[in-house]
């Protein structure tokens, strides 16, 4: 049996060359990272965001003089300006992957605390990612393209784009903030550590930048995605836990896929127990992952705190029910909440949020010694959690850890519904940003007066 031999996550090397796609073991959390929309779900929820959407002429290659090195690609970029002026602070979010527009409105943090702060808000998006692709239709085509896919060239474009913009707008002096979630965050802190001189600080949300083999042990992502069932309820995870055996059982009878194929009420008949699999991996953790105390529209439509509701249908059947009715109509919940699905597309699923380019794709030393200002934030419901830096590591390189968050929940928008801890963290988070602009204009200031 080999569940999720396909279905890998390579992470991208910090500052480092591209590392092909290679067999890795099948428990490493899945490489199609947020690929669970159907298109027309995707088509349904287009995000409506509130920027001005402009594109950049980025070089391909920052770092060699080939003859394909000076190759213009056209970088997509928005930009919300409504609340700043000259000089003021300029916050980016450094885009992961998948479409910008997705991200932008998704992040309604930033959009929040910019008329405290009169800030220019920006999203960059990355390269080989939306409309960002440095081949066009040919970006995937082959290892030459890819191997311009890296974090190392996406944080030159950032750096690039970022000065080209300070300097067009006239305001050189505007101190800049990075900001992102997950592989986003790992950029925003990678970005504060090799370009200093151009961001003055970051906040790194739900960033797994220890997750590597060396230093975080492989099975704490599924550790945590299995404690978070266990705190709802131990009845919920042993269902969930004991329908792989009872899917590979029916798999191997004559006409199992045929049955499989009713129960999930697929779209079209199932050629591979894999995509059964698939399925419910992404639902079961993709919904730990946004495991959002409001409803939120992140990955899929959900409910408040929506592992507790999952395992509140698991919980609801009776004790002679299958297990695997049982995680069908719990997964339904991460696909169907809006109830407008007649069928499933288990197979052949759309990358309904270009997040193609994510299969190709030793740090706290490091950091005590060259970094500064970057704020790691972590939710202990968020699988990815465990792989991030979670304690203080200097005065400057703060850790804030809330044990009910999820992935980059505080990046959402204010809600009345949000609970006091969520309220605190951001609070405390535009606080430490706040002291870091202030440092920032009075060692400005210090320097006209010294001149």
């Amino acid at each position: 049996m080999a569940p999720f031999t396909s279905l890998l996550l390579l992470l991208f090397a910090f500052l480092g060359t591209v590392t092909p796609a290679k067999s890795m073991p099948a428990f490493f959390p899945r490489a199609s990272y947020y690929q669970s929309l159907t298109a027309k779900q995707s088509k349904a929820t287009k995000p409506k965001v509130a920027y001005k959407t402009h594109y950049f002429p980025q070089i391909l290659d920052h770092f060699t003089f080939q003859p394909k090195s000076s190759k213009i690609f056209y970088q997509k970029y928005l930009i919300n300006s409504q609340y700043w002026h000259r000089g003021a602070p300029i916050f980016v979010y450094t885009g992961n992957e998948g479409d910008i527009d997705w991200f932008a409105a998704n992040t309604g943090f930033l959009l929040d605390i910019a008329p405290k702060f009169r800030a220019l808000l920006v999203f960059i998006e990355h390269r080989f990612y939306g409309e960002s692709m440095p081949f066009g239709k040919d970006s995937y085509n082959s290892v030459e393209t890819l191997g311009y896919l890296n974090s190392q060239q996406a944080l030159a474009d950032f750096a690039v784009l970022l000065r080209s913009l300070k300097h067009n707008l006239s305001s050189e002096a505007s101190p800049v903030v990075v900001f992102g979630g997950s592989y986003g965050g790992m950029l925003a802190a990678w970005f504060r550590l090799k370009y200093p001189h151009i961001a003055i600080g970051a906040l790194a949300s739900s960033a797994p930048i220890l997750q590597f083999d060396d230093i975080t042990p492989w099975s704490s992502f599924y550790d945590a995605v299995s404690q978070d069932y266990k705190d709802a309820s131990l009845n919920c995870y042993e269902v969930i836990k004991g329908s792989w055996a009872e899917l590979e059982a029916l798999s191997a009878q004559k006409e199992g896929l045929v049955e499989l194929s009713r129960t999930f009420r697929t779209c079209k008949n199932l050629h591979s127990l894999d995509s059964v699999w698939d399925w419910l991996w992404s639902a079961f953790v993709y919904t730990a992952m946004v495991n959002y105390p409001t409803e939120a529209n992140f990955m899929m439509p959900l409910p408040a705190y929506p592992v507790k509701e999952m395992c509140k249908i698991i919980d609801g059947f009776p004790p002679r029910a299958s297990k695997i009715s049982r995680v069908f109509a719990a997964a339904s919940l991460y696909y169907n909440y809006s109830r407008g699905e007649k069928c499933f597309q288990l197979e052949n699923e759309p990358d309904s949020h270009g997040l193609h380019g994510w299969n190709w794709q030793r740090i706290d030393q490091v950091l005590k010694r060259s970094g500064g200002n970057i704020i790691f934030s972590n939710g202990m419901q968020d699988p990815w959690s465990r792989g991030s830096v979670l304690k203080n590591i200097s005065s400057s390189i703060i850790a804030l850890v809330t044990k009910k968050g999820a992935h980059h929940v505080d990046f959402r928008s204010a809600t009345k519904d949000d609970p006091d801890w969520l309220k605190e963290l951001r609070r405390q988070e535009a606080e430490i940003i706040g002291r870091w602009i202030d440092e920032y204009y009075a060692d400005l200031k210090q320097g006209i007066d010294n001149a």
